[in-house]
């Protein structure tokens, strides 16, 4: 068995990296690849998952939906029942709602 002394290990690391700088620009970009590879295989997967069902019933219990007051209601369709130039501007308004 041999013996594990720290020179032996310098002159198998030396050795080594002398073998392994002739291929260093191989191995960046096969590392920079691997990376580049993973990220876009993430991204895809995040980008394609839907939520499960019970997350949007979550969601759809959590939204409240906006109230509208019946009195204030009752009051627009009174005043534009009463008002000629209301009444008419309300039908423009519902014709043509981008028109100011």
């Amino acid at each position: 068995m041999k013996s594990l002394s720290l020179d032996t290990i310098k002159a198998k690391g030396i050795a080594f990296l002398h073998v392994a700088q002739r291929y260093m620009v191989l191995i960046f970009i096969l590392v920079f690849v691997g990376i580049y590879g993973f990220l876009v295989f993430r991204i895809n997967t995040l980008t394609a998952s839907e939520p499960s069902d019970e997350a949007i019933q979550e969601r759809l219990k959590t939204v409240q939906r906006p109230r509208i007051d019946q009195n204030a209601v009752d009051k627009i369709n009174q005043l534009q029942a009463q008002n000629i130039e209301a009444q008419t501007l309300f039908e423009q308004a519902r014709n043509n709602p981008f028109n100011e």
